[in-house]
């Protein structure tokens, strides 16, 4: 592998999306991988873009081949990293994977030599405001995701930086140092 690969990890609503689109546009040399999902696509999203987006079916039968560097049920959806997605665009740049905490454990079982990243809100109080605000989900689903915390939060210790996501130009200043110092 000539390039490295980096996971961005953390709890839902921290800014991960936000802050992979920004270091995408702003970094020709680092690559965005999309994630295969069975959730319903958002208003805006599009397909092989933001997800791929599969039925349930075709995702188990990818899972069976062993098609994914990691996959995980989460919130009554599938989603998973596919290999040889990453794979591919790993021969010509750095690829970054937006993936939840578990995700991140799992890449890092299958590729060593990816930089795990965890990713983390000021406060629980400033993150339940991010979920409320981006307004995609019911209060019940908030606080399903709210309820999850400190199991991701346990996993941080597993990850080779943790960032705090306060102000969302040094956040993206402080990841862009990251890549930059594990690249070289």
């Amino acid at each position: 592998m000539k390039h490295k690969l980096f996971v961005l990890s953390g709890p839902s609503g921290v800014g991960k999306g936000t802050l992979a689109k920004m270091i995408k546009e702003r970094n020709a040399d680092i690559a965005l991988s999309v994630s295969c999902t069975t959730r319903k696509p958002r208003a805006g999203e599009t397909d092989g873009v933001d997800y791929f987006f599969l039925t349930k079916e075709e995702f188990l039968r990818r899972a069976n081949g062993n098609l994914f560097y990691e996959y995980s049920e989460h919130f009554d959806n599938f989603y998973g990293t596919p290999k040889d997605y990453v794979e591919s665009m790993l021969e010509t740049k750095n690829v970054l994977l937006e993936i939840d905490v578990n995700g991140g454990e799992l890449v890092k079982k299958q590729c060593p030599e990816a930089v795990l990243i965890f990713l983390k809100a000021p406060s629980v109080e400033a993150l339940r405001d991010r979920l409320i605000h981006r307004n995609t989900e019911s209060f019940e689903k908030i606080e399903k995701r709210l309820a999850r915390l400190d199991y991701e939060y346990s996993l941080e210790k597993d990850y080779d930086y943790v960032v705090i996501n306060d102000k969302l130009e040094k956040t993206y200043n402080e990841l862009m140092e990251i890549i930059r110092k594990e690249s070289e």
